[in-house]
């Protein structure tokens, strides 16, 4: 028990976090592991964000995303530190891939081109996908002079310029959009695939590149896909652990923080109609960047304009749950994407129960539609009758769907999705050093150093190491 003689400014207080997704949970479980005491304010009535499964009639069905990749370890080695770790299961060996629509038909997607880079030339000038002038094209990138320019480029001008128009309409707009549910045309490629820059810096082509660097685990087909793996039971599977380890007397649920303040020796945090939440030794802001602008507003007005800055899209996800015979035309793949000049209603189609063992019963079929993104925005605010219709209609034309779905599921998602867009690096520089000059706070999540479950891990462990390295030293 704290002296009550101690002044104000030895007085041991807790550290706060707003926001109860991935990353606000992973951030306090790093401070509740080195003894440090949090309180976590949601304003949601439940816990892990955008990271949300539910189950209807025996499928498994996950809201959004349904896996994380094992390259960038923080999410595995979270799950392991949790005990989690036998419960993880790699994605089904018999279907890795993906389908592209191609002139309204569905091809695979070649072997060997990973992202923005061909990393097998043979496959993927024979595939079919590209026409024969666009395969050439992208078989003369070995010889496309090396940019010298520093500066950030989008994922476009970058794709063009390697690749060719017809590589980057066809393969790389959207691989890459769709994973930012987003405009390539301004996605910077600093910030979202910065190793393809690297590879052309130190290599000078793509291609000579992975021939060198001898990436082994891209030349197989669907190679990115083994780098993934999901807890058996789901995502809830490893929030719930993590809300588990944590205090319940810590977690301030469906209580909104309206403002972040700095007191003399403390940092303050008002809720609704300005009444006060406590006061506290640091704050990790973890909330989208256009909800931390509002926090922090009163604190600082350009780190607040720096933030809004930050542009964000919205998707809607129609998950159906199928008998398999209702498909007519199946496919022996992961997923389906849809290149923008397609004009496609859909941006991505995904098989979750081709992923993963357990999420439809034996049989069937658990198959999730995106909608909306950055370049159809006003298709993932439609109601719901139409959401679903979009999604019978895609899968009709592309797989054969027939009949009424068993179940369905809508989730959306607006305003979720931050998109890096060029000069987003830059920008980031900017807000980190706004944020130094204000020890104690410190902000985290997918708005800033990477969109990924691994990423968002990280971030918020990272945050919590710094508030918990700065916090005052207390005498006992």
């Amino acid at each position: 028990m704290s002296n009550p003689t101690t002044p104000p400014s030895f007085q041991s207080l807790p550290i706060a976090i707003i926001g109860g997704g991935i990353t606000g949970l992973a951030a306090a479980q790093r401070l509740h592991s080195r003894g440090k005491a949090f309180r976590l304010f949601e304003a949601a009535p439940r816990l892990g964000g955008v990271l949300e499964t539910v189950e209807r009639d025996d499928y498994l069905v996950e809201r959004s995303a349904d896996n994380f990749l094992i390259k960038t370890p923080h999410a595995r080695a979270l799950c392991e530190e949790l005990g989690l770790g036998d419960q993880l299961v790699p994605t089904n060996a018999d279907r890795r891939g993906a389908m592209v629509v191609c002139r309204g038909r569905l091809l695979p997607v070649p072997e060997g081109f990973v992202l923005a880079a061909p990393q097998r030339l043979v496959p993927i000038i024979t595939s079919s996908v590209l026409s024969v002038p666009g395969r050439l094209r992208l078989a003369c990138e070995p010889f496309i002079k090396q940019r010298t320019s520093t500066d950030d480029e989008s994922v476009a001008d970058f794709a063009r310029r390697r690749l060719g128009r017809e590589a980057y309409e066809r393969l790389v707009q959207p691989l890459i959009g769709g994973i930012y549910a987003g405009d390539a045309e301004r996605l910077s490629m600093l910030a979202t695939t910065s190793q393809f820059v690297e590879q052309e810096r130190e290599f000078g082509s793509l291609w000579r590149a992975a021939r060198k660097k001898q990436l082994a685990e891209q030349r197989e087909r669907g190679a990115r896909y083994s780098a993934f793996m999901a807890p058996r039971g789901g995502m809830k599977q490893l929030i719930e652990r993590l809300i588990a380890t944590l205090p319940r007397e810590a977690m301030r649920v469906g209580v909104a923080v309206q403002a972040i303040e700095r007191g003399p020796q403390h940092w303050r945090l008002r809720g609704t109609n300005g009444g006060s939440l406590g006061e506290f030794d640091a704050v990790i802001v973890t909330t989208p960047a256009y909800h931390a602008a509002e926090l922090v507003a009163k604190v600082d007005a350009l780190l607040a304009r720096e933030l809004c800055g930050i542009e964000y899209s919205g998707t809607s996800v129609v998950c159906l749950g199928l008998h398999e015979s209702q498909l007519k035309r199946p496919v022996s793949a992961f997923g389906i994407v849809a290149p923008a000049m397609e004009r496609r209603e859909a941006i991505a189609i995904s098989f979750g129960s081709y992923k993963y063992p357990g999420r439809a019963p034996e049989g069937e079929l658990l198959v999730r539609v995106f909608i909306g993104g950055a370049l159809q925005p006003q298709l993932a605010e439609r109601d719901d009758a139409e959401l679903l219709a979009i999604a019978q209609r895609e899968l009709s034309q592309l797989v054969g769907l027939a009949g009424e779905p068993r179940v369905m599921e809508i989730a959306r998602w607006p305003q979720r999705m931050p998109q890096y867009n060029v000069g987003h690096l830059h920008r980031i520089a900017r807000i980190e050093a706004r944020v130094a000059a204000h020890p104690g706070l410190q902000l985290a999540g997918a708005a800033y150093r990477g969109v990924g479950i691994p990423q968002c891990i990280a971030d918020g462990q990272r945050a919590a190491e710094a508030c918990n390295d700065s916090a005052p030293r207390r005498a006992p």
